[in-house]
């Protein structure tokens, strides 16, 4: 499959969290796969700082985690974070500074374009500003392809982690913010109102999907609440009952999965062009992950997903030349596509990719800090 303009082909980091460098090429599906530490959740993190960055949201990003914990072991040892996001041959890229009073001031802003394979030119945009100005553009061509491209900024990191008493997502919440999933799926009542009134097909093959995992489910109970209309809170109902539940009564998994079937079902058209999320398989039984992974990949035929997981069951349902593995050595992290043709020999004699991780011949397995 061919990526589209406006997703990631390519990104370089280096000096960031435990990514001291990294160049990655991005495909329509990305699985990455590691050890807890090994910085999986960093690189994710990335995505989440380059939307801080575009967002002018730069500063407040750098308050929240703390400027000294986002330098590759702290400002001591790094003294620059460089940032490239790639579109085919054009780039938006950044190099950040830390100052005295704790704040990040951009060293260099840019747009980059390719004239022939290898060689690359680089635009300035800005230096010795505190928030991004890439919206002013550069003056010339590239403006008009890397722009819009920011402008819609159509990736997303997605973390459906909690599910706890206090969980957005069970909360009522206000019945006009549906323009778009939230990455916490906070909104995700008002999200689904607006696929059941405008997108219906879209919103009943949702519910079908949720019932081969959850084969209680009946269907889901969306309208305003009574005593405000213009808020809204998730409810069901249970196949064979009259009663209405509200969402604590799902299970964590339950809950998890519906969050992930509507971000995976919704209309193309209000589909992120890049789709982040982090370890999507958390409290999920094993066939829910091989439906969940039949999402994946039908959703990849219009946009790109990258996935971080640790689970063996998710890896086994897709491709070698699709995995990236994390590795954290004396570099920091070191992400790295599986080589598929040299795997090719132990798929053959009927290995699963699973196999041949919990078999340390993948990496991204715990190993002995380095000395």
């Amino acid at each position: 499959m061919v990526l589209q303009r406006d997703q990631l082909s390519r990104i370089k980091i280096s000096g960031y969290k435990s990514i001291r460098e990294c160049d990655l090429e991005l495909k329509n599906i990305n699985v990455l796969i590691g050890a807890n530490g090994s910085g999986k959740s960093n690189f994710i993190s990335a995505f989440s700082f380059l939307q801080s960055v575009l967002t002018k949201g730069l500063q407040l990003f750098a308050a929240q985690s703390g400027v000294n914990s986002l330098f590759y072991e702290g400002r001591k040892v790094t003294d620059q974070i460089f940032f490239e996001a790639f579109f085919g041959l054009n780039s938006y890229g950044f190099e950040l500074v830390p100052t005295d009073d704790n704040r990040l001031v951009f060293n260099k802003e840019f747009f980059g374009y390719y004239w022939k394979t290898d060689w690359q030119s680089e635009i300035e945009i800005a230096r010795g500003n505190f928030e991004s100005r890439w919206n002013i553009g550069v003056g010339n061509n590239i403006d008009q392809h890397v722009i819009p491209i920011l402008e819609k900024q159509r990736w997303r990191v997605y973390h459906f982690h909690d599910t706890g008493r206090n969980a957005k997502v069970k909360q009522e919440h206000n019945l006009s913010n549906n323009q778009a999933l939230l990455s916490d799926a906070g909104n995700l009542a008002a999200f689904l109102f607006r696929l059941k009134v405008s997108f219906q097909k879209d919103y009943e093959r949702i519910i079908q999907i949720v019932r081969l995992a959850a084969p209680f489910f009946d269907y889901f109970v969306l309208e305003p609440q009574e005593m405000n209309q213009e808020q809204i809170i998730l409810k069901w109902k249970q196949c064979g009952s009259e009663d209405v539940f509200n969402a604590s009564q799902f299970s964590d998994g339950t809950l998890r999965f519906i969050c992930l079937a509507t971000l995976l079902l919704q209309p193309k058209e209000l589909r992120p062009a890049t789709i982040i999320i982090d370890e999507p398989e958390l409290g999920l039984h094993p066939f829910a992950i091989t439906v969940l992974s039949d999402l994946i990949q039908s959703a990849a035929v219009d946009s790109q997903l990258i996935v971080s997981t640790q689970s063996v069951d998710l890896l086994n349902e897709f491709d070698a030349e699709d995995v990236i593995v994390a590795n954290r050595g004396s570099r920091g992290t070191e992400l790295m596509r599986l080589p598929a043709e040299s795997l090719k020999v132990w798929l053959e004699d009927d290995y699963s990719l699973g196999d041949l991780w919990n078999m340390n011949l993948l990496g991204g397995r715990p190993a002995a800090e380095p000395v």
